[in-house]
């Protein structure tokens, strides 16, 4: 019988998400000099704790095994998307109208699903705020590119957003979230962009428009082309090994000490170090414009927070696959209900709206389970549920998706004005918790 982790190896990934959320605004400085130490020290808190309890051997065995298996793919994954988009430049020689925006808006959010949700911000929003420089009224516009563009437009693909990259890491097909998400994805979208639409175009009758001191004529001027071809090879390598080793179960297995890597694990990773190499080359070698040059900054913070998270999380996964004879039997008998994806979409939503989406996931995907087949078959509206809960509700807060605050700073940057924390969580649970709710009721009950 497998030794399970005490509850309380459960606080130093509660004091860490707790502390992501709440150390950049309420002790922003003392965060800035202290964080490497903070997530440093909670990692051998947890990993001290878990050697304690487990044992040493068993301990690095589940640390290993996070490793290569879930964190390693996960920035690989991370890094060549954001080298490969941030070598595109979309300049449109365009005035924002409401019409416009909305078109931008509805297309950013069906290209968040392949290029991703930060690659398809970084790709769009300074294009998107070039656009409506002229406007008076600017917030709002940002507000729904966050919602749209940085969160709900991530849902389809494995690629669009974090969490369901991971649900692909662990067995989910690439495509399951296309075939089966696409209509909640379609309805939301539509409902959002109509509301948008009549916003903006109230907004637009009562704007001091800023006179252009040279009016642009329409047009469009991409450059990076050559980027389309690494991103297309991205998506063969993520498609292709996935299917490789459905496929092709028995494919040679490569052992380091306990753990076993598969040929196609090691090519996916390989291939995606290899594009993240070419994109930064081709990336520096074009770059002439001081406001675009190429920064590691954003991945550099998302790697070192999520080693931590990936790394303190071991022990509430541990809990989760001891079920209803673990420490957290009394969590997993909420799910036990008439409606359990109901339970599931609210319980993911809050904890991405207010830790992060991509630990959430992976918490509740292993409470319901963990099994990819059965959530894929049987029980197919759980994992929509917990897929769309950390998809969707991500866009509750700033710190719910990784792009969330980037696209605020850039936008404050630019001069656009826009609200605090609590502010804009005004805006979310006006516009998007109806909307949730209607969603969740039609679906789940």
């Amino acid at each position: 019988m497998h030794i399970v982790p005490p509850l309380w190896m459960g606080i130093p990934f509660l004091v860490l998400l707790i502390m992501i959320a709440v150390g950049p605004y309420a002790l922003p400085r003392l965060w800035h000099r202290l964080e490497v130490l903070f997530l440093i020290g909670l990692s051998l808190v947890t990993l001290g704790g878990l050697c304690k309890t487990l044992g040493m051997q068993e301990t690095f065995h589940h640390f290993f095994h996070m490793l290569l298996h879930e964190y390693i793919p996960f920035v690989m994954l991370l890094s060549a998307l954001y080298s490969i988009t941030m070598g595109f430049r979309l300049q449109l020689k365009s005035v924002g109208t409401p019409f416009k925006n909305t078109l931008f808006l509805g297309f950013g959010a069906i290209l968040a699903s392949f290029v991703g949700t930060t690659g398809a911000s970084m790709i769009l929003l300074r294009s998107f705020l070039h656009m409506n420089r002229h406007r008076s009224y600017q917030t709002h516009s940002v507000i729904f590119f966050i919602f749209l563009v940085s969160n709900i437009g991530g849902c389809l693909t494995p690629i669009g957003d974090p969490p369901l990259f991971l649900g692909y890491l662990n067995g989910v097909e690439f495509f399951w979230s296309l075939q089966f998400l696409w209509q909640p994805f379609f309805v939301v979208t539509a409902l959002l962009l109509a509301f948008y639409f009549l916003l903006d175009g109230y907004l637009y009758k009562r704007d001091f428009l800023i006179p252009l001191v040279h009016p642009e004529k329409n047009g469009t001027v991409f450059q990076g082309k050559i980027n389309l071809l690494l991103l297309a090879i991205l998506i063969l390598l993520v498609v292709g090994s996935g299917t490789c080793l459905r496929w092709f179960p028995d494919l040679p297995i490569i052992t380091l000490g306990e753990q076993h890597l598969r040929i196609p694990e090691l090519v996916r990773d390989g291939g995606l170090c290899l594009l993240t190499l070419g994109a930064v080359f081709l990336s520096k070698h074009r770059s002439t414009d001081p406001k675009h040059t190429f920064s590691w900054s954003p991945v550099y913070e998302v790697v070192r927070i999520f080693a931590a998270i990936f790394t303190a999380i071991i022990p509430l996964n541990l809990m989760l696959e001891a079920g209803f004879e673990g420490p957290l039997s009394s969590l997993l008998q909420l799910t036990e209900v008439s409606y359990p994806a109901l339970v599931y979409f609210w319980l993911t939503g809050l904890f991405s709206a207010f830790l992060d989406n991509a630990p959430t996931y992976l918490i509740f995907f292993k409470m319901a389970g963990g099994d990819a087949v059965t959530l894929m078959t049987t029980q197919a509206k759980v994992l929509m549920a917990i897929s769309l809960g950390s998809v969707f509700m991500g866009a509750m807060t700033y710190i719910g998706n990784a792009p969330n605050f980037m696209v605020r700073s850039i936008a404050k940057q630019s001069g656009v004005s826009m609200p605090g924390f609590l502010g804009y969580m005004g805006w979310s649970l006006v516009i998007l918790l109806p909307l949730f709710l209607g969603v969740s009721l039609c679906l789940f009950r």
